[in-house]
């Protein structure tokens, strides 16, 4: 029989009875994010369910926060956490529900008891870093470990609460939302780049817990949130209480620099006790005592996604979003000779009217970022590549036929610039092809590594090393050349791409005139003005071929997905009582148009699939930046589908492979829409834009992770491990560069935040 109440949104909502299934039996607690009841299973076993708040629930950015926590909680349930049982994070009113863990937290054990014994201290620190290696096995970072989220069960520590953010109680913030975590338990990089937050962080809070376990305080305490935060970047710990034999190992572990923590594994050693694993307890549970559980009761395994009916075997890739062994140093190795300014420069661009209607000119440096952005679009996506699936119709973007997967293929990881002193690392943008990766940063437009090794060829620089430039890119290989911007956005080079060519300069274009950028699509470089008047230039010659403007567009941006014949433009026109989406379809060779269809709302592109139709994602009108669902249009019937999505997703990224689009979403909910029909979490805060090839799908973690999910199922086959940057001050990323396949050999290369490219086989993931 159905529940006569749920958790819903009307005047009973934050009394509900029932969250799915459950029967909410008692209150246990109250938090930022929602309430947690006591429930029990049909099988009796004893539940903790949270419930989100409802004045949250249909807060878009919180929902996407939740099934974050959800996904994380489902990736690290075991001996340290307690595990999930069922959630359902698309519900009115989200919910999660756990095995509860009979005992007090560490908080209300310390209230109620005082401070833990010092033989009590080890073992709690032992155990909670048995659950923080546990946790950080799974590619997660708890980014919220305090004494309120450490249970004392009768057989050690378990760490609970993985929802990582706070919506009413903190008035931090970053630029795009609320600083995570709880300032007494931070680390440092926590409140200067919250962004880049890695393993680490757990472990400087794990040394804030215990300092409160044996004391009854924390390290850095203060009224005040944002003395706190003073003290944790720039102050010492205050150890006084701590057990002298505890303080060395507690005060390595609160190290400013992220680099000086131990790690779980070191700390695990340093605290491991033949004293079996007991701790203080004061009771049976938080809130009321309970009756005891099933004996033996089964927790359920994580639910799989919804499969749907195979696609087409045949499939082209696309990717969108304009938006370990350690290797030693690479040796020095010949740079390219000095830019030669005597190539000649495309005719100049027309100019704008004074009063055009309905545009405003752009700053010059916002001109620079779209004329650096351009190349990417032109690959298919920031940081994306021209190497298309194996099964694709369309030929690869190559110089050399494919050669037979080597077999003694091994791993590698390469450096591929040394910054100065004082200036961070940043995540290289890079494309395979000829044999080898090429890849581009600040201050260094291009290198070119062995795809065998990763040993680094040859460097083209640019501005120096550390000093801001615009927008990096991934090179473009395209006709035998390989086009790359100069740091300041201004000219598109071409470089000799051969091994022994020491990226030397052919020949240079001004682009700077250009609003819309410079886009290299097969043998045409078209460049937008910003009156939308489009110029196509022979790659080989350099000689203008056609130069047109395109009806219902202001600014036409154009971008190919590994057919070179065609090209699509999506530009969004808010005149009018409604947004509508002009879409056009060109030739790049002879700029002839294929199609041209205006469509309601605010669409972009995902790419083609492998019919001819064409998927675009539909913007949520009420949350700016939000996806609502996925339109698929078929230019030959100019027939539309769409395909809502349960809840709005932030900041997507998509791709398609035959007749399915994939969208990874900030927050790291997966999706696939189509022909086959899936949605798993995947616990990424951000990721690149996806990248498929036959029946998997890679993106890269914002901490460097490259992750495979198989897109059958969109079960997890395989991810690296993190790889964050060393120095304290990163700049904020802006965008994670995508991975790059080289089908050919059967390889991925992607890049990390640390400044490293590494390469890796695409034929077992799980042994990442």
């Amino acid at each position: 029989m159905p529940p006569l109440r749920d958790s819903g949104l009307g005047p009973e909502a934050e009394r509900p009875e029932y969250a799915g299934q459950y029967r909410l039996e008692a209150r246990l607690g109250s938090g930022g994010m929602g309430v947690v009841h006591l429930a029990r299973s049909s099988s009796g076993l004893v539940l903790a369910v949270k419930v989100i708040h409802a004045e949250f629930a249909q807060d878009p950015e919180f929902r996407g926060r939740f099934r974050q926590e959800v996904a994380a909680a489902r990736r690290v349930s075991g001996a340290f956490t307690a595990p999930v049982v069922d959630a359902d994070p698309n519900a009115e009113r989200p919910w999660m529900a756990t095995l509860h863990i009979a005992g007090p937290t560490l908080s209300e054990h310390v209230k109620r008891n005082g401070p833990l014994t010092p033989a009590e201290v080890r073992r709690l620190g032992a155990g909670l870093a048995e659950a923080l290696r546990d946790i950080h096995r799974a590619g997660v970072v708890h980014r919220d470990l305090k004494p309120s989220n450490v249970l004392l069960a009768a057989d050690g520590p378990k760490v609970i609460d993985f929802g990582i953010s706070r919506p009413s109680d903190s008035e931090m913030r970053t630029e795009t939302g609320k600083l995570i975590g709880t300032p007494p338990f931070m680390a440092p990089e926590q409140f200067q780049r919250p962004r880049e937050v890695g393993p680490a962080a757990d472990v400087f809070a794990l040394g804030s817990v215990l300092v409160h376990a044996a004391t009854g305080r924390g390290p850095f305490d203060s009224e005040s949130p944002y003395l706190v935060a003073y003290q944790v970047v720039h102050d010492e710990a205050d150890l006084s209480g701590v057990p002298d034999e505890l303080a060395p190992l507690i005060e390595s572990c609160l190290a400013k620099d992220p680099a000086d923590r131990p790690t779980p594994d070191r700390l695990r050693q340093l605290l491991c006790t033949d004293v079996p694993m007991t701790l203080p307890a004061t009771g049976p549970a938080r809130g009321e005592a309970l009756p005891e559980t099933v004996p033996g009761a089964r927790i359920p395994a994580q639910r799989q996604p919804v499969r749907a009916e195979p696609a087409p075997p045949r499939a082209e890739t696309t990717h969108v979003r304009a938006r370990t062994p350690d290797v030693s140093r690479t040796p020095d190795v010949p740079r390219s000779p000095e830019l030669s300014r005597a190539a000649a420069d495309p005719p100049a661009p027309p100019s704008a009217p004074e009063d055009a209607p309905g545009t405003a000119p752009a700053p010059r440096r916002r001109r620079l970022l779209w004329a650096a952005a351009a190349l990417a679009v032109a690959a298919g996506a920031v940081g994306g590549t021209w190497a298309l699936t194996a099964d694709s119709d369309a030929p690869a973007l190559q110089t050399h036929a494919p050669r037979t997967p080597r077999v003694a293929f091994h791993p590698w990881r390469t450096t591929i610039i040394e910054r100065p002193a004082g200036h961070d690392a940043e995540m290289p943008y890079c494309t395979a092809g000829a044999d080898a990766v090429f890849c581009g940063q600040s201050g260094l437009p291009a290198a070119r590594l062995t795809s065998d090794t990763g040993k680094v060829a040859w460097r083209h620089t640019g501005a120096p090393a550390g000093r801001e430039a615009v927008s990096p890119t991934a090179p473009v290989l395209s006709g035998g050349l390989l086009y790359v911007f100069t740091a300041d956005g201004r000219r598109l080079q071409a470089l000799d791409p051969s091994p022994h060519g020491n990226g030397a300069l052919r020949w240079s274009l001004d682009v700077s005139g250009y609003e819309g950028g410079a886009a290299v699509l097969a043998d045409r470089i078209l460049l937008t003005a910003a009156d939308g008047t489009v110029t196509a230039l022979d790659t080989t010659t350099h000689r203008e071929r056609w130069r047109k403007r395109f009806p219902g567009h202001r600014l036409p941006r154009f971008t190919a997905y590994g057919d070179p014949r065609t090209a699509y433009a999506a530009e969004t026109l808010t005149a009018g009582p409604a947004p509508a989406t002009r879409l056009t379809a060109i030739d790049p060779s002879d700029g002839s148009v294929h199609w041209s269809q205006q469509l309601p709302g605010t669409l972009n592109l995902a790419g083609p699939t492998s019919s001819g139709a064409l998927f675009l994602t539909v913007g949520e009108p009420t949350y700016d930046g939000f996806v609502s669902a996925v339109l698929r249009y078929d230019p030959a019937t100019h027939r539309t589908r769409k395909f809502p999505l349960a809840a709005p997703l932030p900041g997507v990224a998509a791709t398609v492979q035959g007749e399915t689009a994939y969208l990874l979403a900030e927050g790291g909910a997966l999706q696939a829409v189509g022909a086959r029909t899936w949605d798993t979490e995947t616990s990424v805060s951000r990721g690149s834009a996806p990248v498929a090839s036959g029946n998997r799908l890679y993106f890269t973690a914002a901490d460097g992770r490259l992750i495979a999910v198989d897109t059958t199922t969109g079960a997890l086959l395989g991810q690296t491990p993190p790889r964050l940057a060393a120095t304290r001050h990163n700049g904020f990323l802006q965008a994670v560069p995508a991975p790059t396949l080289d089908t050919a050999h059967g390889r991925i290369y992607a890049a990390s935040p640390d400044g490293t490219v590494f390469g890796v086989a695409t034929t077992d993931p799980g042994r990442w």
